[in-house]
């Protein structure tokens, strides 16, 4: 079993990166959060887990062991394959992640692609017992952000915007002004649309 992958950084795409160690470049599979800690580096290391298949061998990298810790709480789940896992990991930071686990937020869990009602309530169920809180207050924090978030959501599709775009833009406006209110959050999406 690889721990641990550390060289020189050949190649980085959203998706995955090659780490080149004498002349060896190595394929793992990342999380976006991980691609933006690495852009302009030049050596890194990179934590592994490691999936051997019939037909394939595939790493993933992670920057961190609290993200790499979810990973692998996320595939133990029926129903979520690793990248399943990775989209999770892509779409909410792993302190956002466990806040959603923590305060039961099945809804931020839907908003990302691949994960459904039931799913996400399994995620829930499973995982809840298995994550500590660190941070109450970011508890508090991603609840009342989901809240507000859900809102604003539904003011914009009942005034005709797509769904998706809806939920990207306002992901964009939440991760800048985590405290923004309801109103403020609707005319920033409006601008941007």
């Amino acid at each position: 079993m690889i721990e641990y992958i550390r060289g020189t950084l050949a190649e980085l795409t959203p998706t995955y990166a090659v780490v080149d160690i004498n002349g060896l470049g190595y394929m793992l599979n990342i999380t976006v959060p991980t691609y933006s800690a690495l852009e302009g580096t030049g050596v890194v290391k990179l934590l592994v887990h490691e999936v051997i298949r019939e037909d394939a061998h595939i790493l993933y990298g992670f920057l961190t062991e609290r993200e790499r810790s979810l990973f692998r709480l996320l595939i133990g789940v029926s129903g979520v394959g690793a990248n399943i896992a990775r989209m999770i990991l892509s779409s909410l930071t792993a302190p956002e992640l466990e806040g959603t686990i923590l305060a039961g937020d099945s809804k931020s869990l839907k908003r990302v692609k691949g994960i459904g009602a039931k799913t996400a309530e399994r995620i829930i169920v499973d995982l809840k017992d298995k994550i500590k809180s660190d941070d109450d207050t970011l508890l508090v924090q991603t609840v009342a952000n989901s809240e507000v978030m859900d809102e604003a959501l539904a003011a914009l599709v009942m005034l005709g915007f797509p769904r998706p775009q809806s939920v990207k833009v306002l992901d964009k406006i939440f991760k800048e002004n985590p405290s923004i209110k309801v109103e403020a959050a609707i005319k920033a999406a409006l601008s941007m649309m």
